[in-house]
């Protein structure tokens, strides 16, 4: 148990767990059941209780769901030694074929999930009514030539084996927090602490993920297939960067990245000031006031 001041929700959250392609799958949700539906989801190395500060924010009814990717959080690893997009994508749309079966959703995802939201919102754009992507930008573009080495790499690392580093307690994962995020508060970094690792059989804490994300992904990330997914989005798409220290800064200003935006036929642009890559985190109200008006519009 953390020594530190600990942030208080607002909302309360519930816990389901379904199965899905072979996996139990976690998923978080907020808010009524009658209210309308607003998706949220992860980034890498993340989980759904990330996603908290912002739903505490938010002032419009919304029954949020939330769910913990394969390998994060609760849900269940993979059975392999290795993840990849195709697999998010087709978790994604098992879930909600249980919780939303019918009709177009509003969906907000962050980092390695606003990637995987902007490939799904192409693959199955009528399936998205409106899509807020908070840094999640697509992934360097590759050569063919890397593939070999690309792929050597991975072979090696599986070999090796990966751990994730454990920790003392809850005071030492909040810092740890607070090292990656200098601008997160120190109530907050208790209440994620809690939430983002479990204690091994030795009583340590460790991160609540598979070793295996930390590998090196076999797989090239092709520009072009990007592209083409992205252009095949239907839903109006917010796109949120910050300002500074993140991957936004650079690509909000090269040519080449400007040239994949231009894919999605409507797209908006917001940089946010004094936040940094877990927009979530260092900026809740902002979020969740872009995230209800974009939602509302």
């Amino acid at each position: 148990m953390s020594t530190l001041p600990i942030y208080q929700p607002r909302r309360d959250a519930q816990s389901f767990f379904v199965q899905a392609r072979g996996l139990r799958h976690h998923v978080r949700a907020w808010g009524p059941e009658d209210a309308p539906r607003l998706w949220l989801v992860h980034g890498w190395m993340d989980v759904s209780a990330s996603w908290q500060f912002v739903v505490d924010c938010l002032t419009r009814e919304w029954r949020v769901m939330a769910p913990d990717w394969r390998g994060f959080g609760l849900t269940d690893r993979a059975p392999a030694d290795c993840y990849w997009f195709p697999d998010y994508l087709a978790d994604f749309e098992a879930l909600l074929r249980q919780f939303e079966p019918e009709g177009a959703i509003n969906l907000v995802a962050h980092s390695m999930g606003g990637t995987i939201a902007m490939t799904y919102a192409g693959v199955r754009p009528e399936r998205i009514r409106r899509l807020v992507s908070l840094e999640g930008f697509g992934l360097n573009a590759t050569d063919p030539a890397d593939a070999p080495g690309r792929l050597a790499q991975w072979l090696d690392e599986i070999h090796a084996g990966s751990r994730l580093k454990n920790y003392a307690d809850l005071d030492e994962v909040a810092a740890r927090l607070r090292l990656t995020n200098p601008r997160l508060s120190a109530d907050k970094a208790a209440w994620l602490a809690s939430h983002w690792v479990a204690p091994n059989e030795e009583g340590r804490q460790v991160l609540l993920g598979d070793p295996s994300h930390k590998a090196t992904n076999p797989y090239l990330y092709r520009v072009d297939e990007a592209n083409a997914c992205w252009s095949a989005i239907q839903a109006p798409v917010l796109l949120v960067g910050a300002e500074k220290g993140t991957r936004w800064e650079k690509l909000r200003n090269d040519p080449a990245y400007r040239d994949r935006l231009a894919c999605i036929a409507d797209i908006q642009e917001v940089t946010l000031s004094n936040a940094g890559h877990m927009l979530h985190h260092d900026q809740p109200e902002r979020v969740a006031g872009l995230i209800d008006q974009f939602m509302g519009r």
